[in-house]
């Protein structure tokens, strides 16, 4: 039985092959699968452009998100230390630091834009951060990815009332925290607004963090270099819109989603557009039916 553990012993660069294989036999399938959402996502975030264009960028983004999960597996089964020496370079470092200091804490968006898992040990070198932990279904998976974590020495949270508890205590105390602030939420833990001109079901979560603490919002996002060699990137954004605080939380959400859709835009293909973000929202077709 194949333990996934043993991908440590496997160089980056066949993972990156393999990854590369993979995605060339998903956009084979243009009718179900990544390939078929990531068309449809990308045809309604980006209505100008024309078919071509779509199916050139789709198949783009599907090898880009076959390799973040061949780098996210990867960085799982090493040393935090190897992820750590992977980023290169932080692009306005200062922005994050500044936002590390504010004694009413920060909250740090990560989309699932690039491979964020990459950043991880990097960024715990800045202190202790307060992280929500689902488990995955699959149990060896999930003693897989927690062991990586734990490595890490962050402090795990559940994805429950208890967990969200324990985000605000960590604000309120100065210290930080991180959030995915783009997966499709529970109706009641969500609101329909705007993401690319769409609505659709957000997460109020971050939105009543910023509220309720005053913490600051900071974005990270993590990409490979242009050779696939020589590591990855991270980029520090600072969103300081005054909206992102706003006591109604339908303004504050759709801040947010504006502030999330500035930061796929600088590469657009390396957002995970490989599931059903429009879906569930009354009143709107069933996109992926």
């Amino acid at each position: 039985m194949f333990k996934p553990s043993f991908i440590r012993f496997i160089p980056l660069r066949l993972l990156r092959i393999f990854a590369k294989m993979v995605a060339w036999f998903l956009c084979q399938n243009d009718r179900k699968g990544m390939y078929w959402k990531t068309k449809i996502n990308l045809t309604l975030a980006y209505p100008k452009l024309d078919e071509k264009q779509i199916e050139r960028m789709s198949k783009s983004s599907v090898q880009k998100q076959c390799l973040s999960y061949a780098e996210s597996a990867k960085c799982w089964a090493m040393p935090p230390e190897w992820s750590f020496n992977q980023i290169k370079q932080a692009h306005q470092l200062n922005i994050l630091t500044d936002a590390l200091a504010n004694p009413k804490g920060a909250l740090i968006i990560t989309p699932h834009l690039g491979t964020w898992e990459m950043m991880n040990a990097w960024l715990h070198q800045y202190g202790t951060p307060t992280i929500m932990y689902k488990p995955s279904k699959n149990p060896t998976l999930n003693q897989f990815v927690l062991d990586a974590r734990q490595r890490l020495n962050g402090t795990l949270v559940p994805t429950d009332a208890n967990g969200v508890k324990a985000l605000f205590k960590t604000l309120k105390q100065g210290g930080f925290s991180v959030i995915l602030p783009d997966h499709v939420p529970q109706p009641s833990g969500g609101v329909i607004v705007p993401f690319f001109g769409i609505n659709c079901l957000t997460s109020t979560l971050a939105s009543k963090m910023a509220q309720k603490t005053g913490c600051k919002l900071v974005g990270l996002s993590c990409f490979r270099r242009a050779d696939d060699e020589e590591g990855f990137d991270v980029y520090c954004d600072d969103l300081e819109d005054p909206n992102l605080y706003s006591p109604d939380i339908h303004i504050a959400t759709t801040a947010l989603n504006q502030a999330i859709e500035q930061m796929i835009n600088r590469f657009p293909e390396e957002y995970m557009w490989g599931y059903k973000r429009f879906k569930g929202v009354p009143d709107l077709p069933n996109f992926y039916s």
